[in-house]
């Protein structure tokens, strides 16, 4: 179509030829008629166009990226019971529980040391340059997991190579996640930022999926002494392909328009890139980087528990059985992948406030009423309770990669989002199991998990009442898109 308008719009030389007066040539004081000027084509310095082919790749090596973090944090938490009597022997499995989390926990804790070195190099070097570095790091730590002897074959060494790996999981997911979704929302047309935006929760849901249908199936296939001695470590070993693959992917991308027009400014004004200190992506987007954590806070701490917790939640506290366990989270996140597309695009016609204040309201007044269902125990109740729950969590993981991003100009975008994110995940999202598991085991409140997510969603709707409107607008220092 840009072809054809610019063959319609702009006339060739017969063309012109042929609105001289014929006497033009013969008589030298007859001015000629004055050719118009080219039209402009469609695409210019004031629009960004964008390849939708271009877009559709970007979006897939993103979102599979992200899939394999979460296949990773998936597996880790469906099967940290069976981790715990690897890594952590102790006659008591609440404390060997403690342990495991305690281990996933400390990923969080380097999360914004990660974000801090890879935020601020992606807006320095390019986002692409880096994302295909965190997917490097991601996959060697979690494949790393999976050759670890275990404590009964060398000992306190075990937890402490455990724990390793997990600290270069946590460092390099320090980048993961701002940088993927900087990198569609900086490729996305405006009015379709939220649809495409969504799809890189879908690739987390997918790599959930993954994660737990792996585990499922072995912990059904496999007797336990099978899995302790072997089968754990499988679903690790996985990572290793898939990184090769999603490596391959993100090599192959170009930088996106954003960030390339930044570099043509500064080449235009030859001016070399300065590096942005540190100081100035933090003191100078304060305000945004307190609606970001509060966002960010809501987001994960609700994601965490339903993902993550409510597995081991309901084999270790309710001694529900884990099989069953198992099987109806994979169901409750299948729904939420058929939802998440239809979601995305709501927010590109309602908003994304309109959205994210649902989801915190749905939390406020629902997350009690869900609980005790799931704690009723029979398979309709905690279906129901986990599906209500899993719904609500739509809401947020429908906005926040398109949402989140627009919190930010360009020039700072990849590293204020990346140190707002992982400060709030650190602090929040991932010590969500260790922090839930130890309110209960101190009070021996089963509703603790309700509670917790209730006091989240408060914050989150603060967040949501100071934070302004970006569905369908161009992102902060960057120019329109189309």
């Amino acid at each position: 179509m840009l072809l054809w308008s610019l063959f319609v719009l702009v006339p060739d030389e017969r063309q012109a030829s042929e609105v001289l007066p014929s006497t033009a040539v013969a008589d030298r004081h007859v001015r000629p008629v004055p050719v118009p000027e080219p039209a402009k084509p469609p695409t210019s310095p004031d629009v960004t166009v964008t390849d939708p082919a271009l877009v559709r790749r970007a979006v897939k090596a993103a979102a599979l990226g992200n899939a394999m973090e979460w296949f990773d944090f998936g597996v880790y938490s469906y099967i940290a019971v069976t981790l715990g009597k690897v890594f952590f022997p102790s006659g008591n499995p609440t404390a060997q529980l403690l342990s495991t989390f305690g281990a996933f926990a400390a990923a969080f804790l380097v999360r914004p040391l990660g974000g801090m070195v890879f935020g601020p190099l992606g807006d320095r070097v390019g986002r692409q340059k880096v994302l295909a570095l965190t997917m490097i790091m991601m996959a060697a730590g979690t494949f790393a997991i999976g050759l670890i002897p275990s404590y009964g074959a060398i000992g306190v060494g075990a937890p402490l190579l455990l724990l390793a790996a997990r600290l270069v999981q946590g460092f390099s997911t320090g980048g993961e996640y701002a940088g993927a979704s900087t990198f569609i929302a900086e490729y996305a047309p405006d009015k379709r930022r939220g649809f495409l935006g969504s799809w890189l929760e879908f690739g987390t849901l997918a790599g959930y999926i993954g994660g737990a249908g792996l585990v499922t199936l072995m912990t059904a296939l496999l007797s336990d002494d099978a899995l302790l001695s072997w089968g754990w470590r499988v679903p690790f070993l996985i990572a290793g392909p898939m990184g090769i693959i999603g490596l391959y992917l993100r090599m192959r991308l170009e930088e996106t328009p954003a960030f390339a027009a930044e570099i043509e400014k500064a080449e235009a004004t030859q001016a070399a890139r300065r590096k942005v200190p540190l100081r100035e992506m933090v003191a100078g987007q304060w305000k945004a980087l307190l609606l970001c954590v509060g966002l960010v806070l809501v987001f994960n701490v609700t994601d965490y528990m339903l993902l993550s917790y409510m597995p081991s939640y309901l084999t270790s506290e309710l001694k529900y059985d884990e099989t069953h366990g198992l099987l109806v989270v994979l169901g409750v996140m299948a729904l939420m992948m058929i939802v998440q597309p239809f979601a995305g695009a709501l927010t590109d016609r309602v908003g994304r406030r309109p959205v994210i204040a649902a989801g915190c309201a749905g939390f406020l007044v629902l997350s009690v009423p869900a609980l005790l269902l799931i704690r009723e125990g029979s398979l309709g109740a905690v279906a129901l309770g986990m599906g209500a729950l899993g719904l609500l969590l739509v809401c947020f993981t429908a906005a926040m990669p398109s949402a989140l991003p627009a919190l930010f100009p360009t020039r700072v975008r990849y590293g204020s989002l990346s140190i707002g994110f992982n400060v709030s995940v650190s602090l929040f999202g991932g010590t969500t199991p260790l922090v839930v598991t130890a309110l209960i085991g101190a009070t021996g409140n089963m509703m603790m998990p309700a509670y917790y997510m209730m006091a989240a969603a408060v914050i989150g709707g603060v967040a949501v009442w100071y934070m302004a409107e970006s569905a369908g607008r161009p992102l902060p220092g960057s120019a329109p898109a189309a």
